[in-house]
């Protein structure tokens, strides 16, 4: 009975760690909370530039990774790249911003 339980107690201890380590950021994956928070700067991004009226925010992408926004797409004129950096690094929780929006 003695060794069924430490050996539960094992199963379940290295269970937790390994859920742990599992939810760990890497220089190359984000942790489940970053993945969580870049989604809100992502969707916070998109609507900053879809209330912005000189912006046509269907054709500008947004990505976000450990709060690094990119932007592609294409816009008409090169103000609007522009206008749509400066709209993204008003956000709360952007760090950067590569923009990578062409004009026509």
């Amino acid at each position: 009975m003695n060794a069924t339980k430490r050996i539960a107690t094992a199963i379940f201890t290295a269970a937790v760690a390994f859920t742990v380590v599992g939810c760990s950021s890497s220089p190359t994956k984000e942790s489940t909370g970053e993945y969580i928070d870049d989604a809100a700067i992502t969707a916070k991004v998109k609507a900053a530039i879809f209330n912005e009226p000189t912006l046509k925010a269907t054709e500008i992408n947004v990505e976000t990774y450990k709060g690094d926004v990119q932007l592609s797409g294409f816009v008409a004129q090169p103000q609007d790249a522009q206008k749509a950096a400066d709209v993204a690094r008003g956000v709360k929780g952007v760090s950067s911003v590569k923009n990578d929006i062409r004009v026509k």
